[in-house]
């Protein structure tokens, strides 16, 4: 249902598989299954959570996996009752990203392009190139990793100045291109097309694994490495951090919210506010400077 009704990405569906199959587990060590499972019986698998020092907003999807399928199953007349409508998650508090300064995002591209020059075999030189675009890519776009590494080879190409991604739920977005960007891309590209031991692929970054494109796993340690060479902490870098970047930046040079959120390709614009924290200084000043009521003179 998931999958042909809703669209969901590859990602959502096996975290769900993930989660149920945790859910009836735990049923099942109590004799029990979703059939028969009472209100009470879900409270006590989400106590367990807790006892086991899951976060809460681990806890939160999981208990909103647990309302789907069991809304799913009395929707579809496995059940007649619903035991997790009267189920409460624990309250989620607001997490912060660390966000990367303009100065550290600066020194990490110029250091991906500094390993170009260094590279001292055609292998390695390919990696920096293909590093240099990727990083290029996320700083200019704010794509997720997942869509930065299943980009098809022709989304991009030297006459436009946008690309078209299609993110979660099967939705496309349009997002723009900087020249660097499509630099990077370019001279990446060519030597993709240079290399005579690969078949031609349908992926912008191909690999040989099962899913034909680079592997997010890959990324994010070519990705750290990168980091550790510009002097940026490797912990506090991750493929996200650089479309958190991406956004926190656009604000801070007076990008509108309500677009930041369709470049982000976010469905609810709850979710883009959490980067709105960046303007708090502006904010306050804004309200002492301008605001005609607060006349100190």
């Amino acid at each position: 249902m998931l999958a042909a009704e809703r669209g969901a990405a590859q990602n959502t569906i096996s975290s769900y598989e993930h989660d149920l199959e945790d859910y009836t587990s735990a049923l099942a060590a109590r004799k029990l299954d979703p059939l028969n499972a009472d209100v009470a019986a879900a409270r006590v698998y989400l106590q367990g959570l807790s006892e086991a020092g899951l976060a809460p907003a681990t806890i939160a999807r999981r208990l909103s996996a647990l309302r789907q399928f069991h809304g799913f199953l009395y929707t579809e007349g496995y059940r007649g009752d619903d035991p997790t409508v009267t189920l409460q998650g624990p309250r989620k508090t607001m997490r912060i990203p660390h966000v990367l300064t303009l100065d550290d995002v600066d020194r990490l591209l110029k250091t991906a392009e500094a390993g170009i020059a260094e590279a001292q075999t055609s292998a390695a030189r390919f990696a920096a190139l293909r590093l240099a675009a990727q990083v290029e890519l996320l700083y200019a776009t704010g794509l997720r990793v997942s869509e930065l590494l299943a980009l098809p080879a022709a989304s991009i190409n030297t006459t436009r100045d946008h690309l078209v991604v299609r993110g979660k739920g099967n939705k496309e977005r349009i997002v723009l291109l900087t020249e660097a960007a499509r630099q990077a891309v370019a001279r990446y590209r060519a030597a993709l097309d240079e290399k005579k031991d690969r078949e031609p692929s349908r992926f912008l970054f191909p690999a040989d694994g099962a899913a034909g494109h680079l592997a997010r796993q890959v990324f994010a340690r070519d990705l750290k490495r990168l980091a550790g060479r510009a002097g940026i902490s490797a912990e506090s870098l991750t493929p996200h951090g650089m479309r958190h970047a991406f956004a926190t930046h656009l604000l801070q040079n007076g990008a509108d919210l309500r677009i930041v959120q369709q470049l982000l390709g976010h469905a609810d614009i709850a979710t883009t506010q959490i980067y709105t924290h960046v303007l708090d200084d502006r904010a306050r000043s804004m309200v002492r400077d301008l605001h005609p009521l607060n006349d100190e003179g």
